[in-house]
């Protein structure tokens, strides 16, 4: 049996709007960074993730946070809205709540300290792991950043090497150094 697109899509909507979801999800296509799943709960944002077609990220969500995962196009929609305005230049901080109530407490410390640097600002591994009280630390906070569920709105795009150097990115060193250009921080 095939269900037709507009069934589906009010199934998703109803689901939603019910409060039945864990995780809804979406795939924001038209970034100049390519294709971006989203993901948002009750409390915020939970996923950005620069690989939208892998399975991987369903799976850790739904282990995360629920099995109730369902691709849906309206929860998402203020997220969607203030990353095309970050895009535009038009957004220099994000409002949507993050959602990192899985992560280890250091990791959570550590990404509270990166929702910190500012736009167009750029810090080092050191530096956040200073902030977090273990200056010894600087590796650690790199697999945070490595880690970073939701970058983009928690930016580890900002966080580059002590020598000053663009260093490691899940995204890739290219979308690292473009987000670093779209907000003025390299030229």
């Amino acid at each position: 049996m095939t269900i037709s697109p507009s069934l589906d899509e009010r199934f998703r909507a109803a689901a939603a709007a019910a409060d039945l979801l864990d995780v809804a999800f979406d795939v924001v296509q038209d970034t100049p960074i390519g294709p971006l799943l989203v993901g948002v709960t009750e409390r915020g944002v939970c996923r950005i993730s620069f690989d939208p077609d892998s399975e991987h990220h369903l799976e850790e969500l739904a282990r995360c946070f629920g099995p109730r995962v369902l691709r849906s196009s309206k929860p998402v929609e203020r997220l969607r809205r203030e990353l095309d305005e970050y895009f535009e230049g038009r957004r220099q901080h994000f409002d949507i709540e993050t959602d990192v109530r899985g992560l280890p407490a250091y990791n959570q410390k550590v990404l509270a300290e990166l929702a910190r640097v500012e736009y167009g600002r750029t810090t080092t591994y050191g530096t956040l792991a200073a902030l977090t009280g273990n200056p010894r630390a600087a590796r650690a906070v790199g697999t945070v950043m490595n880690r970073n569920p939701i970058p983009i709105v928690l930016p580890c795009h900002r966080v580059i090497g002590a020598s000053g150097s663009l260093t490691g990115y899940a995204g890739g060193l290219d979308r690292k150094e473009q987000l670093l250009r779209l907000e003025g921080a390299i030229l």
